[in-house]
C-alpha cells in the first residue's frame, strides 16, 4: 500500500491539531497577534532518536517529550503558551501507525497545555527521525525571568524533585541493573515515566514572573545547569545537597546504590524549574507555588566570585562530579 504524500499527511494527521492562528494549516505561514501589552517569547529544542529517545519509546511519549521541553523552557521565562511549530523529519522506515500514535499523544499534550499547533513542515530524513519544535509564548511586556539577572545573596530554589528522569534512563538502558532489581516495580514504574513523560511546570508562570529574580529550567542536570547560570551572571553559589528536593522512588533507588547520587544531580531530563529570588521574596513566591501545586524547595544561595558552584554535604565538606551535565558534543 503506498505511502500517503505530504499533503494527505497534513490533511490527515496535523490539520485537526492546527489552532486559530494555523489557518488550517492550508497556508504557508502562521498568523499571531500578541495580546495587548505583551512580549513574544520563543525557544525552539529538538529531539532526535538515539540521542533523546530511544527508537522503539512509545510513539505518543516521544511526542509528549519534544513538545514538553519546549514548554518547560516557556515555564521557566514566566510565558504562558500561545502555539508552536513542528518540523518532523521521518526516518526512511516510518510507517502510519507510528505516527498515528505520535500524533495523538501530541495532541493530547498540546491540548493539556493550552498550545495548538499553528503551522511546520514534514520531510524525509537522511538518517533518524527528529522531532523539532519552536514554542511561543508571552509574558506582559518586560515580565520575562531571565536566566542571567541573579543578585549576590539570592536564595536559590528548585521544584518538584530532581535525579527521577535520569534514574529512569539508567533502567531504561539496563533494565536488568542489580538496584533495578533491588526496588519494587511501582518505583520503577515511577522513574521510567519521568524519564518518558516531562512535566513543564507551566501552573508556576505567574509565581516566577511576580517573585523571581532569574530562572531556567533544569534540562541537562542540577549540577550543570545550576553553573550555567551563574555563569551568566558572573556570579556562584553554595548548594546544600541534603536540601535538593528528591521523590520517594528516587530515595528508594540511592537506598539500594547511593552512588547513583551522582546520576540524580548531573542526569539531566528532570525540566523542574531552578530560580533565584531575592531573601524577602521568597515567603510569597513559595506560597504562590504551594498555591499553583508546584512546591519550590530552597537549596542555597547565589554567592560572589565567577568559581563553579560549590555542593556542600552534611557535614561541611565539598562534592565533587565526574561530569557536570548532559552534554550533546
Amino acid at each position: 500500500m503506498p505511502r500517503p504524500t505530504e499533503d494527505e499527511l497534513i490533511a490527515r494527521y496535523f490539520a485537526p491539531l492546527a489552532g486559530e492562528g494555523g489557518l488550517s494549516l492550508r497556508d504557508d505561514a502562521a498568523l499571531l497577534t500578541p495580546r495587548p501589552g505583551h512580549d513574544l517569547v520563543l525557544t525552539t529544542d529538538a529531539v532526535v532518536a538515539g540521542v533523546h529517545y530511544f527508537p522503539d519509546d512509545p510513539p505518543a511519549s516521544i511526542a509528549c517529550k519534544a513538545l514538553g521541553v519546549n514548554l518547560s523552557d516557556l515555564a521557566a521565562k514566566g510565558a504562558e503558551p500561545r502555539g508552536f511549530l513542528l518540523t518532523l523529519a521521518l526516518a526512511e522506515d516510518w510507517d502510519e501507525r507510528w505516527l498515528a500514535e505520535f500524533c495523538t499523544g501530541l495532541s493530547e499534550a498540546a491540548a493539556l497545555a493550552s498550545c495548538p499547533l499553528l503551522g511546520g513542515d514534514t520531510v524525509r530524513a537522511a538518517g533518524s527521525t527528529l522531532v523539532g519544535i519552536t514554542a511561543l509564548g508571552e509574558v506582559p511586556s518586560g515580565t520575562m525571568v531571565r536566566r542571567a539577572a541573579a543578585q549576590v545573596g539570592d536564595r536559590l530554589l528548585v521544584s518538584g524533585s530532581i535525579g527521577d528522569a535520569a534514574l529512569g534512563l539508567k533502567l531504561r538502558q539496563k533494565p536488568a541493573a542489580a538496584w533495578g532489581e533491588a526496588v519494587s516495580f511501582p518505583v520503577r514504574a515511577a522513574l521510567v515515566d519521568r524519564y518518558l513523560h516531562p512535566r513543564a511546570r507551566l501552573a508556576l508562570a505567574p509565581a516566577l514572573r511576580a517573585h523571581a529574580r532569574a530562572a531556567m529550567d533544569v534540562s541537562d542536570g542540577l549540577v550543570g545547569d545550576l553553573a550555567k547560570m551563574m555563569r551568566a551572571a558572573d556570579l556562584s553559589a553554595e548548594v546544600e545537597i541534603e536540601r535538593v528536593p528528591l521523590s520517594e522512588a528516587a530515595r528508594a533507588a540511592l537506598a539500594a546504590k547511593p552512588d547513583l547520587l551522582d546520576t540524580a544531580l548531573t542526569g539531566g531530563d528532570d525540566y523542574e524549574i531552578l530560580c533565584a529570588a531575592d531573601p524577602a521574596a521568597v515567603p510569597a513566591l513559595r506560597e504562590a507555588a504551594e498555591r499553583a501545586g508546584v512546591p519550590l524547595t530552597e537549596i542555597g544561595t547565589v554567592t560572589e566570585g565567577g568559581a563553579p558552584p560549590v555542593f556542600r554535604t552534611r557535614d561541611g565538606g565539598t562534592r565533587r562530579f565526574r561530569s557536570g551535565s548532559f552534554s550533546h558534543f
